[in-house]
């Protein structure tokens, strides 16, 4: 069948989609003619019957690949028309322009096999519908793809075989540039680079922290080169953390060579989206590591000694020794285990000198409550490991001291250094500026008054280097100079230099680690005794003893009165209303101290008093409180507290204080009436009628010598008394 003969009437009715791709901005940019050519098929597409205004032109997608349709809003409107059976053809210069991926391809095949939609390429016009049309448009999506996954293998083969001789030039980080042979990396020809780099190693050699020496760099002022991009310029600014930890965990820096420290991998979300990430790899799964490729800054085991000490900095796994180095006292801080269960001790500080303390984070379930398995001072301890390590460094002191003297002075001499490149660069600047100043013509002032600008600007920074090379140069002038014979008498003491306050306590941290392991300490209560087992770099084990300080039991106790008040309180109430209870009445702890819930309850718990029960038995009426009584009955809380204080209402209280308790009994149910019962007499009536004093009408209605009851609703609330008859005075005799 010919062309002619597969476009029918109803695929002239829709539209004819022409759909143009391009995979990357160059090809668009560089390749017109393949452009040209997709374009080219809107003529084809009038020639086989479609009208201009029923010829729709897709171009959303140029500059973008056909391996993925995720993030082709072109090719995802052309299936979104075919789906709506808008579309009477589908036109593409290959069937490579419309999909390289088999699953997005077969996807548009069903549906315009479903809305009966042709598709033509340069070859031909095929109805995916037809079985013939399908198979041949099958096969060429198949070695669509096929083709993409060859080009890409032998790009990829080509590189990395390339990678793997350490020819392949990829971007390099600060400091470094590519020579002119294959595979040749030098050092940057900017000294000012180059000596910005060595700092870096330099200072973290003598703090052992990433931050510290970009703290260095910040309290020192000194610029540090930076781009934005590997092939960019070099820009001299504010140095970050980041720009930092970059340069010592970078393996180019010891003069290796690396390929394939990363993976790029894809994942599907939650909402159904591919998504791409870049993975970093362990160092045994690098496609490509050539130690002594070129010069580096640092040798290869530098590197690796310093990439562990930046591990260590870090919050260390559980069961692990390390992290950064703190300001606290506590000299076993990271490195110190228990002995028990293995976890590493955490440290606190307590009192107000913050003595040091070390404890396992490891709680165990003891009577009830968490528990530490290990809770102990620091300040013997940390005296006993002192001894350790001062025995066993006596005989390197005076190394050590004339060492430290001499990284004094190479601190000072690498900032000035710095400094002095620093001015060197910008004098270069300013001498290059005002050369572009002096070559324009004088009268073409749009140009020439933008150079000034610049030349002046130029001129500001360099005074300001040379500012600051001077203060620093003034500074290491009007400092003592060292007096080595003085620091080798000192070297052979130091039991002095250890404690002198001039030694910060990061000085000993850092010591410490340099010769010790780790350090295991198990604690004796009963015979009130602390093991340690330091372990020396260098499988050296040494183990001693110290003596802890016996507890002696407590002198202060609660008074029996509150016990005994406790005790009975404890049978009725939770422990916060106990607390509540003591402190109206005045009382105090042991200490001196107001109660609360959770005093309460841990000397309830030591006396072994246990605590309320909520239980009631089931043949006797409940007892309440003030509130919930006047709940039950329908009054105000008020009007109860009244009727107990009047004995209108029986209730009971444990103690002073202490909330009332009430039986809601049958009885007193009865004395509350929504109406006025028949011979009840409002309050001052009974009191007419009786002829005597309300004081007298309360008491006889405590006895039960007359009856009363409680009205709580309508116009007539209020108390009423039984008085059907005047009763005789107190004087009068009966007759």
């Amino acid at each position: 069948m010919t062309e002619s003969g597969k476009v029918g009437p109803r695929h002239l009715e829709r539209l004819a989609f022409v759909y143009v791709r391009q995979s990357t901005a160059g090809q668009v940019e560089h390749h017109r003619e393949s452009t040209d050519r997709q374009y080219a098929l809107a003529q084809r597409a009038r020639s086989l019957g479609w009208a201009v205004s029923r010829v729709v032109v897709i171009d959303e997608d140029l500059g973008l690949s056909g391996a993925s349709a995720s993030n082709r809003s072109g090719f995802a409107r052309l299936t979104a028309e075919v789906g709506l059976g808008h579309v009477g053809i589908v036109l593409g210069l290959e069937v490579s322009r419309l999909a390289r991926n088999n699953a997005d391809w077969y996807r548009l095949l069903d549906l315009c096999g479903m809305t009966d939609t042709l598709i033509g390429d340069a070859d031909g016009v095929y109805h995916p519908a037809a079985f013939n049309d399908r198979l041949v448009l099958g096969l060429k999506g198949t070695m669509s793809e096929a083709e993409l996954h060859i080009l890409r293998a032998r790009l990829d083969g080509g590189i990395r075989n390339k990678a793997a001789r350490g020819e392949l030039r990829r971007g390099l980080p600060i400091g470094f540039v590519w020579g002119e042979r294959d595979g040749e990396v030098r050092f940057h020809p900017d000294a000012a680079v180059t000596g910005a780099v060595r700092a870096v190693f330099d200072r973290f050699a003598e703090l052992n922290s990433a931050r510290r020496v970009w703290l260095w760099f910040r309290s020192e002022g000194l610029p540090f080169p930076t781009r934005a991009k590997p092939s960019g310029e070099i820009r001299w600014g504010t140095p970050t953390y980041t720009a930092i930890h970059r340069i010592l965990v970078n393996p180019v820096y010891a003069g290796a060579y690396t390929y394939g420290r990363t993976r790029h991998e894809r994942s599907i979300d939650e909402h159904g989206m591919v998504r791409k990430r870049v993975r970093r790899l362990p160092e045994r799964e690098w496609a490509v590591l050539i130690p002594d490729h070129h010069p580096g800054y640092i040798d290869w085991s530098t590197f690796e000694a310093n990439r562990a000490r930046i591990a260590g900095n870090t919050r260390p796994k559980p069961h692990q020794n390390g992290g950064a180095m703190r300001e606290g006292s506590a000299l076993a801080q990271g490195i110190a285990t228990c002995g028990h269960c293995g976890r590493r001790l955490r440290t606190h500080y307590r009192g107000t000198r913050a003595s040091p303390g070390y404890h396992c984070a490891g709680k165990d379930i003891v009577n009830g409550r968490a528990v530490y398995c290990l809770n102990i001072g620091g300040v013997q301890i940390d005296q006993a490991i002192t001894q350790a390590i001062l025995t066993a460094v006596t005989p390197a002191g005076i190394a050590a001291a004339v060492q430290a003297a001499a990284g004094l002075d190479a601190q000072d001499d690498a900032a000035i250094g710095q400094r002095r490149r620093d001015v060197e660069r910008h004098r270069y600047a300013a001498r290059q500026a005002e050369r572009r100043y002096r070559a324009v013509d004088p009268e073409n002032r749009l140009v020439a008054r933008n150079l000034e600008a610049e030349w002046e600007q130029a001129l500001t920074h360099l005074h300001e280097a040379e500012a600051e090379l001077a203060r620093c140069e003034r500074r290491r002038r009007h400092q003592q100079p060292v007096d080595r014979a003085a620091l080798e008498a000192l070297g052979t003491d130091l039991h002095s230099v250890w404690h002198s306050s001039a030694t910060t306590a990061r000085d000993r941290k850092a010591l410490l680690r340099t010769m010790i392991e780790e350090v295991i300490l198990t604690v004796d209560r009963p015979n009130a005794r602390a093991d340690l087992t330091i372990r020396w770099r260098g499988c050296a084990v040494t183990t001693t003893s110290v003596a802890l300080p016996r507890r002696t039991p407590p002198k202060i106790r609660t008074d029996d009165d509150t016990l005994d008040l406790l005790r009975r309180l404890a049978v009725h109430y939770p422990d916060d209303v106990i607390a509540g209870i003591l402190n109206r009445q005045g009382r105090t702890t042991a200490r001196n101290q107001r109660f609360t819930a959770a005093i309460v309850g841990n000397l309830r718990r030591y006396r072994k008093i246990p605590r309320a029960s909520t239980a009631e038995p089931a043949t006797e009426a409940p007892l309440l409180n003030v509130r919930q009584t006047a709940r039950h009955l329908g009054v105000a809380p008020s009007t109860v507290l009244r009727w107990l204080e009047d004995g209108f209402i029986p209730g009971e209280q444990i103690t002073p204080g202490a909330p009332w308790r009430i039986r809601l009994s049958d009885e007193l149910k009865r004395c509350v009436a929504d109406a006025v019962p028949d011979g009840f007499l409002p309050m001052r009536e009974a009191i007419r009628r009786l002829g005597v004093s309300r004081q007298t009408v309360w008491q006889r209605v405590k006895h039960g010598q007359l009856n009363a009851i409680h009205v709580r609703r309508g116009r007539q609330k209020g108390l009423y008394i039984r008085a059907l008859e005047p009763q005789p005075s107190l004087f009068e005799q009966p007759t």
